[in-house]
């Protein structure tokens, strides 16, 4: 029994697939039911989605429909009409982010099944917001929901795609007085963000003046296409023309091989500055990302060290400059160094290996974990000042820079310098190494 059923299933399946080849090159849906073999009603339900089977007032059983006789002789042919050959290729060409027309009327007969929206979703591999969205955006609004009719699947599709046309009017164009009230808010420097909030709070009654900031940053980046881009760098903080694309953070590509020691694994000691020894390091870089100096600075003392990277700064010309930066360090300061994810420290696994110090990371976009070293950067700036080309500074340059940043009285230190701090540090040292020994 099981066997014939499912011949029978698979019957079904291939009928209704060559009729709806059939619509599609243009054959009625009267003649392609005939062609296959099934009652016209049954081809209307196959396009427009199941309907709902009436129940008879006795029994709730379904209503029989009389069969129509299987066609006979030899199939013929029909030249597909220009019509629906366009709407084939345009379907063809489509992305597959977009809903076919298939999936449309797939979602119609499970609605018409009561399925609910995640069911439907898991059947189709789409997420639930895509199908939820597809129903508001294209159903029949002049029906309830309960409605048979609300969602039909081939009006749905053409309503989508007179929507997907672009580009389209911009909304702020289309509203003088949006257009005006952004237009006096970017000149006052607002950003966009602030600009939309300040819409949505002030025209709550006014749909058509509320933009979120996107709407706005699309707006702004469309006239630097235009050529105005003049224009756009004055209107925006950060000064750019083009947006800056970001990766999702599912889609970002691994920089370390060697796993990362996150900074939440690191010391407790080394958070209250008590125990000497814990350095934290970045590269400050140049015009156009060409060159760069490496900054080490020791968190309890903020003693700064300057990394000389005159052949660039990539991951293995980092690790060996580091390595001769701390390579004159007595073991009681070489506890642990902090820096953030960038490529540079691709090898922080050898440079660990070679000199004894761990290297814990920071978590993505999180500068303050390194607070001392961002604030020494922005000392440092001062003699190497942004949009230079760092490679022009040698060695002794490098050395007299540190030596006035760490000759200067600082205030976090009760006004001792880094240089003193760290010159009684060493003192202590060796004194208690004396009295041991003796």
């Amino acid at each position: 029994m099981a066997h014939g059923d499912g011949h029978a299933r698979r019957r079904k399946l291939e009928e209704r697939q060559k009729f709806l080849e059939l619509v599609h090159e243009g054959v009625s849906i009267r003649e392609a039911s005939r062609l296959v073999g099934i009652n016209r009603r049954t081809g209307q339900e196959w396009i427009n989605g199941r309907a709902e089977r009436s129940k008879t007032s006795k029994t709730s059983g379904k209503k029989t429909r009389p069969a129509i006789q299987p066609i006979t002789g030899e199939m013929r042919t029909f030249i597909p009409h220009p019509i629906h050959a366009e709407r084939a290729k345009r379907q063809a060409s489509a992305s597959r982010r977009y809903l076919s027309e298939e999936e449309r009327v797939r979602i119609a007969d499970l609605r018409r099944e009561q399925k609910s929206i995640r069911s439907i979703a898991v059947e189709l591999g789409r997420s639930p917001s895509t199908i939820s969205r597809e129903i508001r955006r294209n159903c029949n609004p002049s029906l309830r929901p309960s409605h048979p009719s609300y969602y039909r699947p081939f009006s749905a599709h053409r309503r989508a795609e007179m929507r997907r046309p672009r580009p389209k009017p911009r909304r702020i164009e289309q509203c003088p007085d949006l257009r005006e009230f952004i237009q006096a808010r970017l000149d006052e420097r607002w950003s966009p963000e602030q600009i939309a909030n300040v819409l949505r709070r002030d025209f709550p009654d006014r749909p058509e003046m509320n933009v979120t900031h996107e709407t706005i940053y699309r707006a702004l980046y469309a006239q630097a296409r235009d050529g105005l881009w003049r224009e756009v760098t004055r209107r925006l903080r950060t000064g750019r023309r083009m947006r800056k694309r970001r990766r999702r953070v599912d889609q970002r590509t691994q920089r370390f091989i060697h796993p990362k020691i996150m900074i939440s694994q690191r010391p407790a000691e080394a958070d209250d500055r008590s125990v000497p020894g814990h350095w934290e390091g970045d590269l400050i870089v140049g015009a156009k990302n060409g060159s760069a100096i490496g900054t080490l600075v020791e968190r309890s003392t903020r003693y700064t060290l300057l990394v000389h990277l005159p052949h660039g700064h990539s991951p293995g010309f980092v690790q060996k400059a580091l390595l001769e930066a701390v390579n004159g360090l007595p073991p009681h300061l070489k506890r642990s160094l902090t820096w953030d994810q960038g490529s540079e420290m691709a090898h922080h696994y050898a440079f660990s290996e070679a000199s004894g110090i761990p290297v814990y990371f920071c978590e993505p976009h999180s500068p303050w974990q390194r607070g001392t070293n961002e604030n020494t950067n922005g000392l440092l700036r001062q003699y190497f000042p942004k949009g230079a080309d760092l490679s022009k500074y040698t060695r002794e340059d490098l050395d007299r820079a540190a030596a006035e940043l760490n000759s200067r009285p600082r205030k976090a230190l009760g006004w001792d310098s880094p240089a003193e701090r760290l010159s009684r540090l060493l003192e202590n040292d060796l004194t208690s190494r004396v009295a041991t020994i003796c």
